[in-house]
C-alpha cells in the first residue's frame, strides 16, 4: 500500500539534513485526511527535536495540488453514520488544528512548496510555514460557504489580517486567488516558477546550515530570494490589489444583509468578480453569518484563542447539520441543489448563530496551545 505521506531526509553539504514531508494522495488532491494528520505530526515533532535536521519542507506529489482542503467525504460519512454530528467530525477537526498550530510554532524553518491547488485544509497547512512558496500554477480558495462550513484552519485569524476587506470578500465569496494575490494578502512569501524546483532543493543542500534558529532562518530567505528575482516576470497577474476599492465599497458596513445585497447585485463583465457572486449566491446564508461573525471576533483574537474559536464552530456545524447537507450536494451526490436551513441571511435565526460561537466543551480540548 503506498504510503498517505512519504517522509525523507536529504543530505546536506556539511552534514545537516532537511526533512522533506510529501502528501501522497495524487488521485485526491492530497485531500487532507486523519491518517494523514496522525503520520505528520509525530514526523514534525521528531524533526523538530533533532539537532541534524536544519529544516523541514511540505510538498504534495503530482502536479495539480499541493492539498485541495480536509477529507470532507469521510467527515460526511462519520456525520451520516454517528448519532451526533459534532462528536462525529470532534476528532478530526481537533487534530487538524493542532497540526496547524504545531506548524506555526515549530522551531526550524519550514518551506511550504505551493503549486496547483491550495483550498481549505491545505492553505490551513501552508499558512503556518515559515516560508510559504507559491507557483504560477497556485490557485487558491476558501471555499468553504460552498458546503455549509466556514473558513476555519485559522482563517479566523489570517482572513480577518488581510488588506481592507478583502479578507470578508474571500470569505463570503470563496473567489479564487493566485499567486500575486497570495503575496498580497500575506498568505505566501515567495514566488518560485515550478520549473525552478529541482535547483530550489539543490541550492538548499548547499547551504551551510548551523545551530542557530535565526541564522538558519536567514540562510533560507536568502536561498529563496536567489531564484525568486529572476522570476518575477513570470509571475501571473493577480487580481485583489486591482479589485480593493470595489471590494471594500462592497463590503463596507455593519450590516451582513447590505453587503450580500450589493455582492448578489453586482453587474460585471470581469469574470473573476461575477464567479464570486455567483459563489455567494448559491453558498450557505448560515455560513455568511458564521464568516461575518467570526472575522469581527478573529482581528481581536491571538493564534491560539482563533483555533479553539474553530473547533467550537465546526463542532457545533456537525451538530447542526447545514455542513453535512452541503457535502451531500457539491460532492456525495453531486446535484448541486443544496437545502440549506435559512433562504437569505436574513433569514438566519440570532439564536441559532449565537449558539454556533457557543463552546460545546465545559474543559476545552485545546486550552493547552
Amino acid at each position: 500500500m503506498t504510503e498517505l505521506v512519504q517522509f525523507d531526509e536529504l543530505d546536506t553539504a556539511n552534514g545537516k539534513c532537511i526533512g522533506v514531508a510529501k502528501l501522497n494522495s495524487e488521485k485526491s488532491l492530497n485531500a487532507l485526511s486523519e491518517a494523514m494528520i496522525d503520520l505528520l505530526g509525530p514526523q514534525l515533532r521528531a524533526w523538530e527535536a533533532d539537532p541534524r535536521v536544519a529544516m523541514v519542507v511540505l510538498e504534495g506529489a503530482g502536479d495539480r495540488a499541493f492539498c485541495a482542503g480536509g477529507d470532507v467525504v469521510a467527515l460526511y460519512n462519520a456525520m451520516k453514520e454517528g448519532g451526533n454530528g459534532g462528536q462525529a467530525v470532534e476528532t478530526f477537526f481537533l487534530k487538524e488544528y493542532r497540526l496547524d498550530y504545531q506548524i506555526h510554532c515549530l522551531k526550524k524553518p519550514v518551506l511550504v512548496w505551493g503549486h496547483g491547488i491550495i483550498m481549505g485544509g491545505g492553505l490551513g497547512l501552508m499558512s503556518g510555514a515559515s516560508h510559504r512558496v507559491v507557483t504560477e500554477t497556485a490557485r487558491i480558495a476558501m471555499p468553504e460557504i460552498t458546503i455549509g462550513l466556514y473558513p476555519d484552519v485559522g482563517g479566523t485569524y489570517f482572513l480577518s489580517r488581510m488588506p481592507g476587506k478583502s479578507g470578508l470578500f474571500l470569505g463570503l465569496t470563496a473567489a479564487n486567488i493566485n499567486a500575486a494575490d497570495a503575496l498580497y494578502v500575506d498568505l505566501a512569501d515567495h514566488f518560485i516558477p515550478s520549473e525552478d524546483k529541482g535547483r530550489l532543493f539543490d541550492a538548499l543542500c548547499h547551504v551551510s546550515w548551523g545551530e542557530t534558529l535565526s541564522l538558519n532562518h536567514e540562510k533560507l530567505t536568502q536561498a529563496l530570494k536567489t531564484l525568486e528575482q529572476p522570476a518575477r516576470v513570470k509571475m501571473p497577474r493577480g487580481q485583489v490589489k486591482g479589485h480593493q476599492e470595489q471590494i471594500d465599497q462592497l463590503c463596507a458596513g455593519e450590516d451582513l444583509g447590505q453587503i450580500v445585497e450589493r455582492i448578489c447585485r453586482l453587474e460585471s463583465d470581469d469574470a473573476w468578480l461575477t464567479k464570486a457572486r455567483d459563489a455567494l449566491k448559491h453558498g450557505s446564508p448560515l455560513s455568511a453569518a458564521i464568516v461575518f461573525e467570526q472575522l469581527k471576533r478573529g482581528a481581536k483574537l491571538s493564534l491560539a484563542e482563533a483555533f479553539r474559536l474553530e473547533a467550537g464552530l465546526s463542532w457545533r456545524c456537525g451538530e447542526f447539520g447545514e455542513f453535512q447537507e452541503g457535502v451531500r450536494a457539491l460532492l456525495v451526490e453531486k446535484d448541486r441543489q443544496p437545502q440549506w436551513r435559512f433562504g437569505t441571511v436574513a433569514d438566519v435565526d440570532p439564536a441559532v448563530l449565537a449558539r454556533f460561537f457557543e463552546s460545546p466543551w465545559h474543559q476545552h480540548p485545546l486550552a493547552d496551545i
